[in-house]
């Protein structure tokens, strides 16, 4: 993370001749939104003396309370690698404040700074992810509309001119390391069209702020080479979705607690394990936060359904990779690209460190496939299925007063009434399958 200084902005605004800058922040649902301004403004914006209109953000506040300010972190100051044609455009993401001067609690990245505190009382430093977001890639129209046709026939590794992605991915990766990036690896993953890149780990607060990033840059990449990407769990019926993966580990200093040169996992590591588990189907609703997402996460397509853990097995929802020192982590494996990372690393964290401070037991390892255990075999192990509709996840949520105190009270009511009301529209919309089955039937 670089620390920029008010001066130093103002040096690369005018050495890199900025005309424009994107002043950037995340709704409810994970969407960015974005208040644009000329570089002439550029003193109000060091001075957090830029607002706007809450009310009409979803999730945010009230209309008699609709006077927001933007408070921009300098260090995520960066320079988009496109778009010069009307002068160049940089970006700031910004913390929500109210108009009194205070921290919005309902803002997703107020609210994980808000658990990072915590972790640090609790004597931690860092927080590290590695997050791993898969997309499709569709043609596009000649209106340049989205269809449904995938750009290739590609599966997990393939190479061109099988992987028509291939291209398209390379472009992604260059503008990402021009925007300071480190990325690790960038592959096509099983289903045709779909595509994966990986970028190295960073603490917590960084790390959600990439992925906003990413998502970014790869819808404006995609739409240069006239194709449409998106990040929706389930595009395609009867092929693997599209998850987003989170690999985890909790510092002290340089040193990586999870690591145990004498054991899989520390027994912090199994303490923090331990808390996910328990509070895993309520967390459900905040990493996998549409009704589309529980299309991906069914038996037969790589997406995990139970909740237990397991070193060499993949069908758990949490893995221990193999990996030992700085390395050393957990992956939880149900999370996809539509959470708001900025809620999904602050219910995860805040579980894990319930664990640490409550030492839960921890069941279990599950050496054997959990989809070919009859019922009664995953009794005997006690694992128990996660909610399989939006609908069931947010009981469970209900149900679950930590997560809904690590949210705080007025991200859990915003988030309540938003995804109630994307359930109710679900349920009243009829589908093509229920005419294709029941019109003639019936």
């Amino acid at each position: 993370m670089q620390h920029y200084t008010a001066e130093d902005i103002t040096k690369m605004v005018n050495d890199e001749n900025v005309e424009f800058i994107c002043l950037m922040f995340t709704d409810i649902n994970g969407i960015i939104k974005n208040v644009e301004v000329p570089v002439s403004q550029l003193d109000k914006v060091l001075a957090n003396k830029i607002t706007f209109d809450g009310s009409s953000i979803d999730g945010f506040t009230r209309i008699e309370e609709s006077d927001m300010l933007l408070h921009p972190d300098l260090s995520t100051w960066l320079i988009f690698p496109w778009g010069e044609e009307h002068g160049k455009v940089a970006r700031l993401i910004c913390d929500i404040y109210k108009s009194d001067g205070t921290p919005f609690e309902g803002d997703p990245r107020v609210n994980l700074k808000r658990v990072i505190k915590k972790m640090e009382k609790m004597g931690y430093t860092n927080f590290n992810i590695g997050s791993e977001p898969e997309f499709f890639l569709f043609n596009r129209d000649e209106q340049g509309n989205p269809t449904l046709h995938l750009n290739d026939d590609g599966s997990y590794f393939d190479f061109s001119p099988v992987d028509l992605g291939v291209n398209v991915r390379k472009d992604i990766v260059l503008v990402l390391e021009k925007m300071g990036f480190e990325v690790e690896a960038s592959h096509h993953e099983v289903a045709p069209g779909q595509q994966e890149i990986d970028f190295k780990y960073q603490d917590a607060l960084s790390a959600a702020d990439s992925i906003e990033t990413f998502k970014l840059v790869v819808k404006t990449i995609a739409r240069k080479n006239n194709l449409y990407a998106t990040f929706m769990p389930k595009p395609v019926q009867g092929i693997n979705g599209s998850g987003m993966h989170i690999n985890m580990s909790l510092f002290k200093g340089d040193d990586n607690i999870f690591d145990d040169p004498n054991d899989m996992l520390s027994d912090t590591a199994k303490e923090f394990m331990s808390g996910v588990l328990k509070h895993a189907r309520a967390l459900t609703a905040i990493n996998n936060p549409t009704v589309n997402s529980y299309k991906r996460l069914v038996p037969g397509f790589e997406a995990p359904t139970y909740i237990a853990w397991a070193s060499k097995n993949r069908s758990p929802l949490i893995r221990v990779p193999a990996a030992s020192g700085k390395s050393k982590r957990i992956e939880i494996r149900s999370v996809d690209p539509t959470t708001n990372p900025y809620l999904a690393i602050a219910c995860i964290l805040d579980a894990g460190l319930d664990g640490i401070d409550k030492n839960y037991e921890l069941m279990p390892e599950v050496k054997d496939n959990i989809y070919h255990m009859s019922d009664e075999e995953r009794r005997e192990e006690g694992i128990v299925d996660l909610p399989s509709t939006l609908h069931n996840a947010l009981k469970a949520l209900r149900k679950d007063e930590y997560v809904q105190q690590s949210l705080g009270k007025d991200l859990t009511n915003s988030l309540f009434a938003a995804k109630n009301a994307e359930w109710a529209r679900y349920q009243q919309t009829v589908s093509q399958w229920e005419r294709d089955t029941y019109m003639s039937q019936y």
